[in-house]
């Protein structure tokens, strides 16, 4: 049974539900475009805000930074794309968490700084036990800005201080926190649950 106190879950994505993407994503990409990946890196993070929060295409952020370093932008319709097929790893035990904490009557929500390529593949994926998904390159807001934990709540049809976001960075858990949320951090999967169940969460 839902306790009286938490009645929603949310979960971040990289470094949650999946392995942390990152690194892989840019060796991927670096190795596209026949960069190093540090020169490629420090490029990369130029755009990378704005390509999270959907304020620019995938296709002008390669002719910008292809632009820069002189050479031909990716031919693949969707380079990302394809890293993200390529280097994303669930983690079938954090899924499975989620999957029963909804059958069990919570409200389970998604909330991600994510750019739109990575938003089509989980859209692609036809997971059915997210009541809310919140993604940073649809609403143009991204962690730890307070107005996207406040849509996650709102979708989830509860106050922040009845939800419990789990993610695996501390700046993301401190923006949830300052609109009142519970927050635990990812390290390991017994952690969590057992701090979920500290906090009066079942299943």
């Amino acid at each position: 049974m839902v306790t009286e106190t938490m009645r929603a879950i949310l979960f971040d994505w990289g470094g949650v539900l999946i392995d942390d993407p990152a690194d892989g994503l840019v060796t991927y990409c670096a190795e596209q475009l026949a960069l190093p990946k540090e020169i490629y890196t420090r490029e990369y993070r130029k755009y990378l805000p704005d390509f999270q929060k959907g304020l620019i295409a995938e296709q002008d952020m390669w002719k910008r930074l292809c632009g820069h370093f002189r050479i031909p932008p990716p031919t693949p319709p969707s380079l990302y794309r394809r890293a993200v097929e390529h280097v994303f790893t669930e983690r079938p035990m954090v899924f499975q968490l989620a999957r029963t904490l909804h059958r069990k009557g919570y409200k389970v929500g998604f909330l991600s700084n994510t750019e739109i390529p990575a938003m089509e593949y989980f859209i692609s994926r036809g997971y059915d036990f997210f009541d809310a998904t919140v993604f940073s390159c649809a609403e143009h807001t991204a962690k730890p800005e307070p107005r996207i934990y406040r849509i996650a709540c709102q979708r989830l049809g509860t106050e922040p201080h009845r939800a419990v976001f789990i993610d695996d960075r501390p700046d993301y858990l401190q923006g949830a926190v300052r609109v009142g949320m519970q927050t635990i951090r990812y390290r390991t999967l017994p952690q969590v649950a057992g701090e979920l169940r500290s906090l009066g969460v079942h299943w």
